[in-house]
């Protein structure tokens, strides 16, 4: 996706809100039908149906039929999508959409005329019943647009989409592996001895965001007041989302154009950052610290840093078990748990060998991934394979 900033007027933002809360209808329907739908009985209906349905429905409601039939067959697009993830088990199973959470729509069949440029930093985009909204020109659009889907944020800023797959970064074609260690102190840590933060709030602006949220505990719900202070949370923390998006941009580009290969932990972060919290009969210890790890884990953008290098640099990921890469000395190998003497320091029991902890788990992370072959068959990376099939002997003579 090529993301860029709308900058609709008033007018028009009334009727942008008004195709949001059509797409979000039309979705909440094809939810409650499908919970209806137990196994054994008929099949639920699918998108055929589903048109056929929004067809009858418009014809017999004003106010349905006042809004854009693209916006609202694509949202019944959107559900079917949603329910064969779910179905080919790679995501959840799709709930109810509320106000103010995921707000937007998807537009398609655009056309060659429907995106135009105005000037150096200013373009505009058609969008069916409310016309030409001007949006920032960041970027060049890409060619051959056939989609774009237009988001609202909790910070109240919309943005509008391009789905266009971009051309993948060209290895440098030097034959250097470099292994990324990604932690919370660090972000990330390249084998190269560089170390990465992904950027957050800054103090005052942490400050602020605190004495906000006691704020908002304070408000009533469903006062104006609670929604002002909600509000501004959300433009703080829209502000820190912006910014480690765009630390993850730039790190993933500058990595993939300067490795052939980059090796990264197989972590299950779903896993690492499930919640403590435990049930009544069996309630979790150490929830609040556990809670603000999972924090620091999410804030440092682990999952999206190696998605980003996924399709910059696609086919060029390595991931390698992530266990005892911490542990072991990259100097002479020595595993021992004695030997991270803290979050920064290593020094090797073995050898003394000394080194920042996290570089020395980025240079096992590439060392694991430059014999990757060899080892997944066993045996040492210089002595060969110890499980290969057996070579046929040939009759000398």
């Amino acid at each position: 996706m090529s993301r860029y900033r709308l900058a609709p007027t008033p007018a028009q933002e009334a009727v942008l809100l008004e195709h949001c809360r059509h797409a979000r209808y039309v979705w909440n329907l094809a939810v409650e039908q499908h919970g209806f739908w137990k196994p054994g009985r008929k099949s639920a209906p699918g998108f055929a149906e589903q048109c056929r349905q929004l067809t009858e429905a418009r014809a017999e409601f004003a106010w349905l039929r006042a809004g854009s039939i693209v916006v609202q067959q694509q949202a019944l697009k959107d559900f079917a999508q949603a329910m064969a993830n779910f179905y080919s088990g790679s995501h959840r199973k799709p709930v109810w959409r509320k106000r103010g959470r995921g707000e937007g729509f998807r537009v398609v069949a655009v056309g060659a005329g429907d995106v135009r440029r105005l000037s150096r930093n200013l373009g505009e985009v058609r969008v069916p019943k409310v016309g030409w909204v001007r949006f920032r020109w960041s970027r060049a659009v890409p060619e051959g647009v056939k989609s774009f889907r237009v988001t609202r944020d909790r910070a109240g800023r919309w943005h509008v989409a391009f789905a266009v797959i971009p051309e993948p970064v060209p290895a440098p074609g030097t034959g250097e592996v470099a292994g990324v260690d990604r932690g919370v102190a660090v972000s990330a840590a390249v084998s190269t001895g560089e170390l990465l933060n992904a950027p957050a709030l800054r103090d005052a602006e942490k400050v602020r965001l605190l004495r906000l949220a006691r704020k908002l505990a304070r408000a009533k719900r469903g006062s104006n007041r609670r929604g002002k202070v909600k509000a501004a949370m959300a433009k703080l923390k829209a502000r820190e989302a912006d910014r480690r998006n765009d630390w993850v941009e730039k790190t993933s580009t500058d990595l993939a154009r300067r490795f052939d290969v980059i090796a990264v932990e197989d972590l299950k972060i779903g896993n690492m950052t499930r919640s403590a919290r435990g049930i009544v009969a069996a309630p979790g210890t150490n929830v609040r610290a556990k809670a603000g790890l999972n924090r620091s884990i999410l804030s440092a953008g682990w999952g999206r840093l190696v998605e980003r290098l996924e399709h910059k640099a696609p086919g060029r990921i390595v991931k390698v078990n992530p266990a005892f890469t911490s542990q072991t000395c990259n100097a002479c190998g020595h595993r021992a748990s004695g030997s991270r003497q803290s979050q920064s320091r290593f020094r090797c029991v073995a050898c003394g060998h000394q080194e920042n902890a996290d570089v020395n788990a980025a240079r096992n992370i590439r060392d694991i991934a430059a014999g990757h072959a060899v080892n997944a068959r066993g045996g040492d990376r210089d002595a060969g394979p110890a499980k290969r099939e057996p070579q046929r002997v040939l009759p000398s003579g």
